[in-house]
């Protein structure tokens, strides 16, 4: 993990996190110039390196301040930017109300280095209005934390993710903003860029087996994939759901629903690492995509009473990971299907030995 390489000042952010493997490079560029965003960039090098021009990254035309060395070694790259965060509440006609929204191009983001943990594979990029009329965030914040992974495993928190080496972390976070109104619900918009022939898909999956995450039946997906030959190359993971605390349980569970997916060529993603790195045609040259995850229960309160909200995803290369049925549940099913399975053979084995028992008592008659 590195801060802002070749860079001392910490009034911007860049975080490049970087997984080496025997004969490729998997890049994560982290930044909170312009909107925060996450470059994904795999080589098929061992010893690519980022390269960053911060005279040009930091100038109003950012075109060619980020890129791969060599850039022959590049066999894919896409970006996700957090764009914006809508605040609503329903009216009396059941309609939804929409307060002014919060561009988050427009925050002014703490130093990552604060946070940064090299052990722990971790860091987290804060951040506040640059103007808060209405002094929502006097006492609060928005948040987005990312983790790094050396191996395969699950996290302990809820929603206790499946990831693999080949993904990352975030978690988006609001922490005590006050509501502009009763019952407000939050939604965050999420917008991806694809080099051409890449599409994205939105993918759902349910599984009976919620012992990891209790009540929570759905996994959902947006995944990149090939025009060609229709295989994953990244995706973005999450499960339905939300939390209301900084210690989740299951009884702080917020309703996390998904918006449909659509073209979103008509709005490029404010973010210069964008710009940085894939050109000033993006809107032209590749595929902009949109969601809007949208965070709340039916009436909004869960939120109003704790005024803290945390939502976990993974992000990553290749196919997302699937969850398959725990030894407990596999136990548990093996139990409820194979006693009466059991009860049955062993009755009809005890109404077979009476019934030769029973007819041996008489004697054949001539």
């Amino acid at each position: 993990m590195q801060y802002n390489p070749g860079w001392n000042n910490s009034s911007v952010n860049l975080l490049h996190v970087r997984a080496v493997g025997p004969g490729d490079t998997l890049h994560y560029i982290w930044s909170s110039i312009g909107a925060p965003t996450v470059l994904l960039v795999a080589t098929a090098s061992g010893s690519s390196v980022l390269r960053v021009n911060w005279t040009r990254l930091l100038s109003p035309a950012p075109a060619g301040a980020i890129w791969i060395d060599p850039p022959s070694s590049v066999v894919y790259s896409a970006a996700v930017v957090f764009t914006k965060v809508f605040e609503y509440s329903e009216g009396r006609a059941l309609e939804e109300l929409f307060y002014p929204t919060y561009d988050l191009a427009d925050f002014s983001w703490d130093s990552v280095n604060r946070t940064l943990n090299h052990t722990a594979l971790t860091a987290e990029f804060t951040g506040v209005p640059a103007t808060d009329p209405g002094g929502s965030f006097s006492n609060g914040s928005l948040a987005f934390r990312v983790t790094a992974y050396e191996a395969s495993g699950r996290d302990g928190p809820l929603p206790s993710l499946l990831h693999t080496a080949n993904s990352s972390k975030v978690e988006f976070v609001l922490a005590g903003v006050a509501p502009r109104g009763n019952g407000s619900r939050f939604a965050l918009e999420v917008v991806t860029v694809e080099e051409t022939g890449v599409a994205q898909k939105l993918r759902s999956a349910r599984s009976i087996d919620d012992e990891y995450t209790p009540t929570i039946f759905e996994t959902l997906s947006l995944v990149a994939e090939s025009q060609n030959d229709s295989s994953a190359l990244s995706f973005l993971q999450w499960k339905a759901t939300a939390y209301g605390s900084r210690t989740p349980r299951r009884e702080d569970n917020i309703q996390c629903r998904s918006r449909d997916l659509r073209a979103a060529n008509w709005t490029l993603p404010v973010s210069s690492v964008v710009r940085a790195y894939f050109g000033e045609g993006v809107g032209s040259t590749y595929t902009v995509s949109a969601i809007n995850i949208s965070f709340g229960g039916e009436d909004g309160k869960v939120y109003e009473e704790k005024r803290y909200l945390s939502w976990s995803a993974l992000l990553g290369f290749g196919q997302p990971p699937k969850d398959t049925f725990s030894p407990l549940v596999i136990s548990i099913m093996a139990v409820a299907l194979g006693t009466p399975t059991v009860m049955l053979v062993v009755g009809s084995c005890v109404v077979l030995f009476a019934q030769r028992k029973r007819y041996s008592e008489y004697e054949p008659i001539n």
